[in-house]
């Protein structure tokens, strides 16, 4: 099977969400690959590519209506997982296989919308937890799994507690947390540091007093592609997090009225603009973007002294970067906390997982069939030792026992963040509809720009809270 690779500078955030996964530690970028259509497999045999179908209320292929239909996405290493996972299980269990079938991401979004609306979705979704979980289980499309979880504890107990967060919606757990979780890092420059003396900041007085001691050295305290706005909004999430816990987020999710008003919102919204007003970014910080990676190389080499970035970002830093990851000279904590705040600083946000669902009209037999391949298949010892070796952490507790290589200590303390958070949270514009989402970027950039002040950031987010 041939892999096709992606220059790795042209890595995204896009690309990261699109296939839900790091990057691998080589370099290597996640590769774009598959059709525009789909392609479905059984039981390890290749079918002819259709136009999906199957799901609720439809048999699978050779399953004479017990075996179960499983939408998920194309995309170099995760695919070939994801089908090794199915044809696995359906090796064991050949009178009721899973039927996979496989679309690039823009397609899936549009193909499983229609498939819902039409009651043809299939037995088992493949999603992103959060507000697109939170859409099916308004339209009662899924199948509450609260009771399954509580009859089945050996799966709930395996997982890494925090990866339920984007499973539930009003206290009930509509999905199975898998795959790979992936936490946002505030990385650092041990040259940088040692040319002004310092230790690694441990709480949030201790970044505001670092930025004009690295700005009086000629280094900027953070690199920040700010022109994707997304980066920004990493910020965010952890300042509400650190200084009022998850429950200040959650309330917006949740849709309650004036939910950004809540006055550790304001708080930390005024922190970030005094941090800004400090010069605490690298200048020009709205004009740099961070799909070309170009946040990253002010972060390297060495013109910023930190930066606050996902975990994928570290195979392009070993990859581009020189000798900045093999020489040692990369430092990466979790976000610290803030003196006097509410929220735990174990606490992280990012990518807590992917998430499994059931169709609520599938029948009972294919519904059946899905909960087995939960069980007995999904994050098995051979799935993880495959996420593993692709550079991920599984979303399964004690999976760190499988990392070995040059990059263990990466991998482990990505690891640690995962199994330790309370609360990993999800990002913000992946929890929100697409509609508050839009406008919630866009208020970042306003923000960080000085163009809104915190109060008229929280009205305008009020606005579109519950669309």
């Amino acid at each position: 099977m041939t892999e096709i690779s992606v220059d790795s500078n042209k890595t995204s955030r896009r690309t990261f969400l699109t296939y839900a996964a790091g990057i691998p530690l080589a370099g290597a970028a996640l590769a774009a690959c598959g059709s525009s259509g789909p392609s479905s497999s059984a039981a390890g045999t290749s079918a002819a590519t259709s136009a999906g179908g199957g799901g609720g209320g439809t048999s699978a292929a050779g399953g004479g209506g017990s075996g179960a239909s499983y939408w998920t996405l194309t995309g170099k290493p995760q695919e070939d997982i994801r089908k090794a996972t199915v044809e696995r299980f359906n090796a064991a269990n050949a009178s009721t296989p899973i039927t996979v079938t496989l679309f690039q991401n823009d397609a899936y979004k549009t193909k499983i919308k229609t498939a819902l609306g039409a009651g043809q979705a299939p037995t088992i979704l493949w999603g992103w937890g959060g507000g697109g979980l939170k859409s099916w289980v308004d339209a009662g499309q899924v199948e509450d799994l609260t009771s399954w979880f509580g009859e089945n504890a050996d799966v709930k107990d395996k997982i890494f507690p925090a990866a339920f967060g984007a499973a539930t919606v009003s206290g009930k757990i509509y999905a199975l947390p898998g795959e790979t979780v992936t936490p946002i890092v505030l990385y650092y420059n041990k040259r940088s540091f040692e040319k002004i003396g310092a230790q690694p900041p441990q709480s949030w007085g201790d970044i505001m007093a670092l930025v004009p001691k690295f700005n009086a050295a000629g280094i900027a305290p953070f690199s920040l592609g700010g022109q994707s706005r997304w980066t920004n909004m990493m910020w965010l999430e952890f300042l509400f997090d650190r200084i009022g816990g998850p429950e200040v987020f959650q309330a917006a999710f949740n849709g309650e009225k004036n939910a950004w008003s809540n006055p550790a919102s304001i708080q930390a919204l005024t922190e970030m603009q005094k941090l800004i007003k400090a010069n605490g970014f690298i200048k020009g910080f709205s004009s740099i973007t961070a799909d070309s990676n170009a946040d990253q190389a002010v972060f390297y080499t060495g013109k910023a002294a930190m930066m606050l970035h996902g975990a994928w970002t570290y195979g392009n830093m070993k990859s581009s970067g020189g000798d900045f990851v093999t020489g040692g000279h990369l430092g990466y904590m979790n976000f610290p906390g803030v003196d006097g705040g509410k929220g735990d600083p174990s606490d992280s946000v990012g990518n807590p997982g992917q998430y499994y669902s059931i169709s609520s009209k599938a029948s009972d037999a294919e519904k059946a069939t899905a909960k087995k391949f939960f069980k007995t298949a999904i994050l098995d010892a051979t799935e993880q030792k495959a996420w593993i070796d692709s550079g991920n952490i599984p979303v399964v507790k004690g999976s760190d026992s499988l990392i070995s290589g040059a990059d263990a200590d990466w991998l482990k303390f990505q690891y640690k963040i995962a199994s330790e958070a309370k609360s990993f949270a999800q990002s913000w514009d992946q929890a929100l509809s697409p509609t508050a989402a839009e406008v919630l970027l866009d208020n970042i950039a306003k923000l960080f720009q000085l163009t809104v002040s915190p109060e008229q950031f929280a009205t305008n987010l009020n606005a579109v809270i519950g669309t």
